[in-house]
């Protein structure tokens, strides 16, 4: 199978694993956040702050996620679809994304098992939180090696990092 024909294929369906994922972690933060706001109950401003960062994040991935999709499925040769733009989205995002899922993680402890801790109110919700933010990570981590990976052979093929992800 043509490299063209794997990312043609491929671009929309974690493109739109992305977007639906970081729809439900935007859910997931808002309703938090929410709660957060109306009850003065977040157990420090840590925890509100990281879950605000996740909901930033969250909507930063929804927009610019659904961009690029809708771009690379309209027109291919536009140059938010090459190869140096994807790697840029996804290497800010990626980074966004990480320090997310790592502040998320630090702040709850690690892990969090709901079942023996009283300290956490919407225990459920912060551990899905979690979970999404590193569901999300590992995501965009396999689609940057492939960008990595197309950047290669398409600098190799004398097209440069600025050619598009496939052949138009």
């Amino acid at each position: 199978m043509a490299m063209d024909t794997v990312v043609r294929r491929g671009h929309p369906i974690m493109f739109g694993a992305i977007v639906i994922f970081s729809i439900i972690e935007l859910c997931i933060s808002a309703w938090i956040t929410a709660k957060y706001n109306a009850h003065h109950n977040n157990p420090n401003s840590g925890i509100r702050a990281r879950v605000r960062y996740l909901l930033f994040v969250s909507i930063w991935t929804v927009i610019f996620g659904t961009a690029y999709l809708v771009v690379f499925l309209v027109s291919v040769s536009h140059v938010f679809a090459s190869v140096a733009s994807h790697f840029v989205f996804l290497a800010v995002t990626w980074i966004l994304w990480l320090a997310g899922a790592a502040a998320i993680t630090q702040t709850l402890g690690g892990s969090l098992n709901c079942a023996n801790q009283s300290f956490f109110v919407y225990c459920g919700q912060l551990s899905a939180l979690e979970g999404f933010a590193w569901l999300i990570w590992v995501v965009l981590t396999f689609m940057l090696v492939l960008v990595l990976i197309r950047g290669i052979t398409s600098a190799k093929e004398g097209d440069g990092y600025a050619g598009a992800l496939v052949e138009a």
